[in-house]
């Protein structure tokens, strides 16, 4: 049976969330534990594009995508019929039991994609969490040394050691502690807020983190530095020209490795296939995640053959990781990347937004930066731009704006002052700036 196709705009038949919507509710809060939190209660039973249908009918207009999940926009034709065709196959062996063709795919295409042309090996997972993890276990192994450096603001899962990895406490780490340990983290290089200015952070932030590695852990016992190039939950911080490049070349310099967490920038997001691509970073390790699969749960960690190769057989892997029915998503997702030239859409869209954006913060004082690349854009909002103090109550109204009014916003930052923008990169350019009308209704009811 194929379902009807849907059209490219927002309907509103209902309030968001309509009275369906809030009866499914009702039943989550009945048998879901409240920690499972739910930031838009709307019920979502199809999705097209750029667009969710609700469970009343209502067209919500998608600037999230899952959390940057859905690339290729939902429903993705090529997922569906590669995924539906694998399924008829067979859903499972464990690759680590019967291995199948699609896995080794996966891997051969990841090694051509990522940063760099030099020998690469891969192993997939489930997650991003769980990418990162393996990561820190190659960098340990491979090394022989403990120290995993990371940056404030960073976010790099739920995990134990990812939590430890992560900067934020609420809602991630609250009382989930003891952590894991060997564990330190450095200021990142945040341009906006940076003490000196943005036009001194690079070589500011640079100098000062490598004095604290070698006074903190010593350079002979750090095994891996991991930043995100963009981070993302942390606010979409981009840091400046030079500093991924100098911070990358002194790892190399002093036997530590360099790993790029792009869960959340990875697969064209950034306008870039990778956002290290930007500056021509080659990471020793890259993980990844979201974006892969077109919304199956699918993660890698890419990185030299030298490296990846050194761990003993049996030393990675999973039951799931690597699943037939994914690995199929991701080979048709690549293939809508390659054919749509979702690269050049990604800054097409970057253009539309930034160019709104500024429009908004022509009108408005409380923007206070817009950053980002590609399709994956920020907005951080003060009180004042003198003192920049963080405006999170005004982001949390705007958000809760934009969603009554149908538009499918995230925030983020670690201060709760950020607008992350993640449309799909099918997204059209009539449906983008209908979604960004909402947002200027939003903000006008809200400021």
């Amino acid at each position: 049976m194929t379902a009807q196709p849907i059209e490219q705009h927002r309907v509103l038949k209902t309030a968001i969330p309509g009275p369906r919507s809030q009866a499914l509710q009702a039943r989550k809060l009945a048998s879901v534990s409240a920690g499972v939190s739910t930031g838009l209660p709307i019920y979502v039973e199809r999705g097209a594009g750029g667009i969710l249908v609700d469970a009343d009918g209502n067209q919500l207009i998608d600037f999230g995508s899952g959390i940057a999940v859905t690339s290729v926009g939902n429903g993705a034709p090529r997922v569906i019929e590669a995924v539906q065709r694998q399924i008829a196959d067979f859903t499972h062996t464990c690759f680590m039991v019967n291995p199948y063709e699609e896995y080794v795919e996966v891997c051969e295409k990841l090694n051509e994609l990522t940063p760099g042309d030099h020998d690469k090996r891969t192993a997939l997972f489930n997650s991003g969490a769980e990418a990162v993890e393996n990561a820190v276990k190659v960098a340990r192994h491979y090394t022989g040394k403990d120290g995993i450096v990371a940056f404030d603001h960073a976010y790099h899962g739920r995990t134990n050691l990812t939590l430890a990895m992560t900067a934020k406490n609420m809602p991630y780490k609250h009382k989930f502690g003891p952590f894991a340990s060997e564990l330190y983290r450095v200021p990142m290089a945040y341009p906006y807020r940076w003490p000196g200015g943005p036009q001194h952070c690079a070589d500011e932030a640079f100098s000062y983190i490598i004095d604290q590695i070698h006074a903190q852990i010593g350079e002979e016992n750090t095994a891996a530095v991991i930043i995100e190039p963009i981070q993302g939950e942390g606010g979409f911080i981009v840091p400046p020209a030079g500093f991924l490049k100098q911070l990358s070349e002194w790892c190399t310099a002093n036997n530590i490795l360099f790993i790029a967490d792009e869960v959340q920038s990875g697969f064209c997001r950034s306008g870039d296939w990778f956002a290290s691509d930007f500056e021509g970073i080659v990471p020793d390790l890259i993980t990844t995640a979201k974006g892969i699969a077109g919304g199956m749960p699918l993660s890698a960690v890419t990185g030299r053959a030298d490296i990846m190769d050194t761990i003993h057989p049996g030393g990675l892997g999973g039951t799931y990781g690597g699943n037939p029915v994914a690995c199929a998503a991701a080979l048709a997702s690549i293939e809508t990347m390659e054919e749509e030239n979702l690269i050049q859409r990604a800054r097409d869209i970057e253009a539309i937004l930034k160019g709104r954006l500024e429009q908004l913060a022509a009108k408005y004082d409380e923007v206070g930066e817009i950053r980002g690349r590609g399709a994956m854009i920020a907005m951080e909002l003060v009180t004042d731009r003198e003192t920049k103090e963080p405006a999170a109550a005004l982001t949390a109204a705007i958000n809760k704006a934009c969603h009554e009014r149908g538009l499918v916003t995230l925030t983020c930052g670690t201060l709760g002052n950020v607008f992350r923008f993640l449309p799909p990169l099918s997204m059209g350019d009539d449906l983008l700036n209908e979604g960004l009308d909402i947002l200027d209704e939003a903000f006008a009811a809200s400021v």
